[in-house]
């Protein structure tokens, strides 16, 4: 049995945070099981292989994003009813508060937090992954479960907070 197949529901579900749309995210995750399969021989037997397809889709992602960064982007007719038609649900409305407020993440600190939070990858995992220091995995998630609670809670985020001066 193919060692990969065990990876794919959290490879999905990542790849669906990541581009917050279930079409693109089955594109993202196509690219990067065909990128793992062109580099199969770069992989060390005997590795974390859920971190290597991790690593994979986050450059893949990253990828997509500079290339897409360059075209415009259009929403159906079609997306915005169905957006309006969940909204009248109470559990469909947080969600999309939480992915809302997960947008307004910097795309370091809401890796980050997907990662750890969301996959259940270890510290190490994820420094492997952004290729990033360990204190740089704990700093931007420490840093991004604090913006996202103060969203969360309609508070200002510490962006707006340290921009405020103090009249005296």
């Amino acid at each position: 049995m193919n060692p990969v197949i065990e990876h794919l529901p959290r490879l999905r579900r990542y790849a669906t945070a990541l581009t917050r749309d279930q079409e693109h995210a089955e594109d993202l995750l196509q690219d990067t099981l065909e990128r793992a399969y062109r580099k199969w021989h770069l992989w060390l037997p005997g590795s974390n292989l859920r971190a290597w397809l991790f690593s994979i889709m986050h450059n893949v992602f990253m990828n997509q994003l500079a290339r897409d960064a360059k075209r415009p982007t259009a929403i159906s007719l079609d997306e915005a009813i169905n957006e309006s038609t969940a909204a009248r649900n109470e559990t469909q409305m947080e969600a999309r508060d939480l992915l809302s407020a997960l947008a307004k993440l910097s795309d370091e600190q809401r890796e980050v937090v997907l990662l750890v939070c969301l996959e259940d990858l270890k510290y190490e995992e994820v420094a492997y992954v952004l290729r990033i220091p360990i204190g740089t995995v704990r700093s931007r998630l420490a840093r991004g479960r604090e913006r996202l609670r103060r969203l969360m809670e309609g508070l200002p985020s510490e962006d707006n907070v340290s921009s405020l001066k103090v009249a005296k």
